[in-house]
């Protein structure tokens, strides 16, 4: 079935790029939209509160620089740059299309719901979280407010919101009612699980190892693991498993990164990674005891859906979206239950009950896959006559 053509919005990639940021899980998703839908559709780019929508032929080199994600974006979107930003559309030219916005990009400015509502726009929003609104201790100064603001504006200018879980959903609908607002129709999609590299080997590492994935942030919970080291270290010495940390650093997590910088008991035994390419994560994962995530609050979880891919162990917070992507495969704990983490670590450290238990219970897991969320995306477009 044809379909016709869209305003995406890709506004977080073009501007994240220009910045040098290495991709996060949303710019992911971003990306996966990007390549659907780049043969139909008109990219959208914002900048300090003006929007353009770029015409078709300027839209699908830009499409194609953004997916390529090689070295020299400035120079190449520099080249480009007069005609993306002198090619705003007439409001007749885009006036009743579907614009679709996936990296809450742009929301929490007035200027783009008065956009939406001058054009006569059919918006989708994908929601990734409320974790701002529900979790502000974890975020930047001054965040909680801006995500008020965009799940209000998206609640108020939205045709249609996909979520990317029933719990995410569940969150999005108790801050609708708690702030007496209608919500849209909402479709509870899972993400796409990454796209493995071929012919992925598990790393080669001198003793066992588990790895975390994710930004340093206080609301990964990192002191939590860090503090199961010193006691791993007081309890076994030299024989220590190694801790591999994959994230850069980000916000609210003085305290895990002063304990991996200056801590000298953990020293040996713990490796912070700010960078990992696709191969070298898979490859971290693969050979790993089990994938920790001891986070305090999380929209989806790619980490633990590619550990499972990879057949490794997943210990993981008793979250609401852990218990839903990966049922009862994992090994769920308290994120505050440091007794419970030490215990853990130790029971996965050896081929014990537990790990044995978990690797029997993957042999017949399913990731979520991109076509199976972008099946349930186009259907429910159709359904609700979005487009």
């Amino acid at each position: 079935m044809e379909h016709p053509a869209l305003l995406l919005d890709v506004s977080r990639l073009v501007w994240r790029r220009w910045a040098g940021r290495l991709p996060t899980g949303i710019d992911r998703v971003c990306l996966a939209y990007c390549h659907r839908f780049a043969d139909r559709a008109r990219a959208v780019v914002q900048w300090r509160g003006a929007v353009r929508v770029i015409p078709a032929r300027q839209s699908r080199r830009l499409f194609d620089l953004l997916l390529a994600q090689g070295p020299g974006f400035r120079a190449a979107f520099a080249a480009t740059l007069p005609a993306t930003v002198a090619g705003r559309a007439s409001r007749a030219d885009c006036r009743g299309q579907v614009y679709c916005n996936i990296g809450h990009t742009g929301l929490d400015h007035p200027a783009l719901p008065r956009w939406i509502a001058a054009n006569a726009l059919r918006a989708v929003f994908l929601v990734h979280d409320l974790i701002p609104i529900t979790h502000p201790q974890f975020c930047r100064p001054g965040e909680a407010e801006r995500h008020d603001l965009r799940m209000r504006h998206a609640l108020a200018c939205a045709s249609g919101i996909i979520v990317n879980s029933a719990a995410t959903r569940h969150e999005l609908a108790h801050y609708a009612a708690k702030r007496q607002m209608p919500l849209p129709p909402v479709l509870s999609a899972w993400l796409g699980s990454p796209e493995l590299p071929a012919g992925i080997a598990p790393a080669r590492i001198d003793r066992p190892w588990f790895v975390t994935v994710g930004t340093i942030e206080g609301r990964k919970n990192h002191v939590c693991l860090l503090q199961v080291w010193q006691r791993l270290v007081q309890i076994m010495g030299p024989a220590t498993p190694l801790l591999v940390i994959v994230g850069q650093r980000g916000w609210e997590a003085e305290l895990a990164q002063a304990m991996i910088d200056r801590d000298p008991a953990i020293a040996a035994h713990v490796i912070e990674l700010g960078r990992a390419d696709d191969a070298q994560l898979a490859a971290l994962i693969a050979g790993a005891r089990a994938l920790l995530m001891p986070s305090f609050a999380e929209g989806f979880g790619l980490p633990v859906i590619e550990a499972l891919q990879l057949a490794t162990p997943v210990i993981a917070s008793d979250l609401p979206v852990f218990r839903e992507i990966a049922g009862s495969i994992p090994l769920l704990i308290d994120p505050t239950d440091g007794p419970g983490w030490l215990a853990a670590v130790q029971a996965f450290i050896t081929d014990g009950p537990a790990r044995r238990h978990q690797m029997a219970a993957m042999t017949h897991y399913r990731a979520p896959c991109w076509p199976g969320h972008f099946a349930q995306v186009e259907a429910w477009l159709t359904r609700e006559q979005l487009w």
